[in-house]
């Protein structure tokens, strides 16, 4: 592996670059919370050839949206679930706005 492909992935938001205490203090929270969202499946960190939890940056943006939540007094388990459907919508409405733009077909009259 090179220099540069190996730098490459650190703009990757996917690359599981974090252990578990530079993560926790990255997000400003504790292993433990890291460990509670994880066991309600909110997020898995990938393991090392160790078998020690890593996190990716895109995890870590999940993460401390769930301690947002928690922070304001909704319990981890409830903070998850809000996190995931908030998720599905984003999806879902990413997904109605691709629908609603007219295609390259239609606007050239391809379907008329």
């Amino acid at each position: 592996m090179t220099a540069e492909s190996s730098l490459g992935r650190l703009d990757d938001d996917d690359y599981p670059a974090y252990t578990m205490g530079r993560a926790a203090e990255i997000i400003g929270t504790t292993p433990a919370f890291l460990r509670a969202i994880g066991e309600a499946r909110l997020i898995t960190p990938l393991r090392s050839g160790g078998g020690h939890r890593r996190y990716s940056r895109y995890q870590l943006k999940i993460a401390a949206r769930a301690r947002e939540l928690v922070d304001q007094g909704t319990p981890v388990d409830a903070a998850c679930r809000i996190v995931i459907l908030e998720d599905q919508l984003e999806e879902a409405l990413r997904i109605n706005e691709e629908l609603r733009r007219p295609s390259a077909d239609s606007r050239d009259g391809a379907d008329a």
